[in-house]
């Protein structure tokens, strides 16, 4: 059984989630100690709790010290079965951190999957769900792994209550490599802002101030950003809450930004913030932005051949689930430039366990 010390670098949930779905898919047992250790409340919450138990209800898995605030967890996979499976985190904690761990799992399974699961889909310290949709799934859908997203219903911090369905055709059970470094020419861009049981100048205002800052740093191409509102008689959400996800479409790839709204927050901010995030992912070149650069990792761990990508900026995620999938998979993995820094990283196959 191969131990793993869930302190290492970010010392957060981003460990135990790939280390969960890399024991699903390479069939290896895993322990992982020290949960979340670094954390100011250590152990896991249940948004983790929700992943490991998903996962191991599609595998077959055995668990021991699956409960909230448990800091070791043995994870023993079985095989990846296909169908329908229904999950509820059962609070605002985060539904695409869930799919984080799940997804790579769906890829592998031996028939059609889909997942529902009810959280948070818009929530601090996690991918907004429009994010998976518009520029996470692109990227998958490149290396082989195409899937269906379905939002049914937003939920934001404190109450929760969206719910996500995700469907995976053909799960593909390989995944193809990259080599795309650079981003290339700056096409357009795209987004969504919405907002649930808020007036719907929310919406807007968040979309206006985005569009305007943009065009204020020189961004002169055609700019696509929709509102999502709803009627307060026809509005399903718990919120209230807001937010807007930017995409950048370039000459070979899509990257990515955000931004949540919160009491007190103006509108305009929201707005703006999202595009400054979009601005400096831009402005590196680089073909994957920040948050994809530690989403892509374990694909790339993965794939039949070897890898090279350039990220805007090499975070502690992303070095974290470098070194865990060297450990794991005994992948090859180098990269160029210091942390929080653009960079570029190569994979290649190692002596790992066939798959």
């Amino acid at each position: 059984m191969l131990v793993i010390d869930g302190s290492f670098g970010e010392g957060g949930g981003q460990i135990l989630r790939t280390a969960v779905a890399l024991s699903a898919v390479a069939g290896i047992d895993v322990k992982v100690v020290n949960i979340r250790a670094r954390r100011p409340e250590p152990g896991l919450k249940r948004q983790h709790l929700t992943g490991i138990l998903a996962a191991a209800k599609m595998c077959n898995a055995v668990v021991e010290g699956a409960s909230v605030g448990s800091t070791e967890v043995v994870f023993r996979p079985g095989s990846i079965r296909g169908g329908r499976y229904e999950f509820d985190v059962g609070t605002a904690g985060s539904v695409t951190l869930v799919l984080q761990t799940l997804l790579p799992i769906m890829a592998y399974a031996d028939s059609p999957v889909t997942v529902e699961i009810r959280g948070g889909t818009d929530v601090p310290w996690s991918p907004p769900v429009d994010y998976l949709g518009y520029v996470i799934e692109p990227h998958l859908r490149e290396i082989g792994y195409g899937f269906g997203v379905e939002l049914a219903r937003r939920g934001h911090y404190p109450r929760g209550g969206g719910l996500v369905r995700v469907r995976v055709e053909r799960p593909p059970r390989s995944f193809k490599p990259l080599d795309k470094v650079k981003s290339g020419k700056l096409l357009s861009i795209g987004g969504v802002s919405h907002c649930v049981r808020l007036p719907k100048h929310v919406a807007e205002r968040q979309a206006d101030a985005a569009a305007r800052e943009l065009a204020k740093r020189g961004v002169g191409v055609r700019m696509d950003l929709r509102t999502e509102w709803y009627e307060p008689e026809k509005d399903p959400h718990l919120g209230p809450g807001s937010g807007i996800v930017l995409w950048a479409i370039t000459e070979w790839s899509i990257l990515g930004a955000d931004s949540l709204g919160e009491r007190g927050k103006p509108a305009e901010l929201v707005g703006r913030e999202a595009a400054m995030k979009l601005l400096e992912e831009l402005s590196t070149g680089m073909a994957y932005d920040r948050h994809m650069a530690d989403i892509i990792i374990p694909y790339l761990s993965l794939a039949e051949g070897s890898s090279t990508i350039g990220v805007s900026r090499l975070t502690l995620h992303a070095y974290t689930n470098i070194w865990l999938v060297k450990n794991m998979l005994k992948v090859e993995v180098e990269y160029s430039g210091d942390l929080d820094s653009p960079a570029v990283i190569k994979t290649r196959p190692g002596a790992g366990k066939e798959i």
